[in-house]
């Protein structure tokens, strides 16, 4: 992690200084990019961010590491949890938590409830002799607005 920070930022700040602040010897982070320079691209490793990916879309996002860790499992990849988490940071994917359903409508009340005059019968034979009404709660970033609407 530090290492790569390095590489990163290397055009921005001198290695040496770079490599004094971190508290890593300056030879070891060469080390590291020689390293990483000639080490061949392994195909099963494509393969498995590749996997991460698909089951990520097929689950709708929904998975995260241990459950990414059995599917791997399932498709063949022994692989633990640590290292499927770092598939998923490899690859970009992380979960998408959905909000709980709150309620909002509370029926359990002692307010009277009328009768349904109109029984469906939504055409009427002259005008201002029905009205529906309806009030929804709209959130933004001011707080709850409430929107009501009136039709005659």
């Amino acid at each position: 992690m530090k290492y790569s920070f390095i590489t990163q930022h290397k055009n921005t700040f001198p290695v040496r200084l770079m490599c004094q602040v971190l508290g890593v010897d300056r030879s070891c982070y060469y080390h590291y990019r020689r390293q990483m320079d000639t080490r061949p691209p392994d195909p099963e490793h494509e393969e498995m961010l590749e996997w991460v990916q698909r089951v990520d879309d097929a689950s709708d996002h929904t998975y995260g590491s241990r459950r990414m860790k059995r599917a791997l499992n399932c498709l063949g990849y022994p692989v633990s949890r640590n290292k499927a988490r770092n598939l998923m940071r490899e690859a970009g994917v992380q979960v998408r938590h959905r909000k709980k359903f709150k309620v909002t409508t509370n029926s359990n009340h002692k307010q009277p409830v009328y009768d349904n005059l109109l029984q469906r019968q939504f055409d009427v034979p002259q005008p201002d002799q029905v009205y529906a009404a309806d009030v929804t709660y709209v959130w933004t970033q001011e707080g709850w607005l409430y929107l009501a609407v009136v039709i005659d």
